[in-house]
């Protein structure tokens, strides 16, 4: 199967020293990779260097065989190249409703006519109503985000990526902050998410990205040390020197 999304032999310096050192992958529709590794392994920095947000020193990135490199960050996100962050960027005195149908309204182009009542928009108000049931959000539609849980944030950036129609979607630590009780609420949302989307999750929760993942990159000191399977990646002597440790020998991903 072709990519849908392919990195090759992408590096970055800062003043001489390489943060990220030759990474190269590729992902097909419908795959779910985990990227993970210690922290300063180079993780976020690699996504910022594929969504724009870096220069890289040099390499390339391609959407559907297309460089996109030298694509600023919103051209990558119409190409189909769609992240969420670490931290929930939201306004609390908003609804999921007025987030989700200002992101589609971006996405058409028309944010500007969010002064007006977008609820008078069938087609945005079926889209908006779709996205947020998908992810168990249609009961707090019209409630401020200020005064739902964290755990739901988190599930709201990944429903404001979702309306912009990604074709990937990078996850940066989707469960950072959300108290362990309600991890269970991440996975179900990335369970329901389209079976041809590719996504890339970034995560420290190791019971989370190995229910989570197909396949498995980890970073070290900026460069690749394993591209795998799950069960592969907890018998590899480097990944466990690396990175995963005890939790391999406890063989806890089986």
């Amino acid at each position: 199967m072709s990519a849908v999304f392919a990195v090759e032999r992408l590096k970055k310096s800062f003043g001489g020293l390489d943060v990220t050192r030759d990474v190269s992958l590729s992902m097909a529709r419908g795959d779910r990779l985990a990227l993970i590794g210690p922290n300063g392994a180079g993780k976020t920095t690699f996504v910022n260097l594929v969504t724009g947000h870096l220069q890289a020193s040099s390499g390339r990135v391609l959407m559907d065989g297309e460089d996109i490199s030298r694509f600023s960050p919103m051209r990558r996100v119409r190409a189909g190249l769609v992240r969420s962050f670490q931290v929930t960027r939201l306004f609390p005195e908003m609804t999921p409703g007025e987030h989700v149908a200002l992101a589609i309204l971006q996405r058409e182009g028309k944010s500007g006519r969010m002064a007006g009542n977008f609820h008078a928009m069938p087609q945005v108000m079926r889209e908006m109503n779709g996205i947020l049931d998908t992810l168990s959000l249609g009961a707090l539609a019209s409630v401020p985000v200020g005064a739902i849980a964290y755990g739901q944030q988190r599930l709201l950036e990944i429903a404001l990526a979702m309306a912009l129609r990604p074709k990937v979607l990078l996850l940066d630590e989707p469960a950072a902050g959300v108290p362990h009780s309600d991890t269970f609420l991440i996975e179900n949302a990335l369970a329901q998410l389209p079976d041809d989307l590719a996504v890339l999750m970034i995560e420290h929760d190791m019971d989370l990205v190995f229910r989570f993942a197909k396949r498995v990159v980890v970073l070290a000191a900026g460069a690749v040390i394993f591209d795998g399977s799950p069960r592969d990646v907890t018998k590899d002597a480097r990944v466990r020197e690396a990175y995963l440790g005890s939790y391999a020998h406890a063989g806890s991903a089986a």
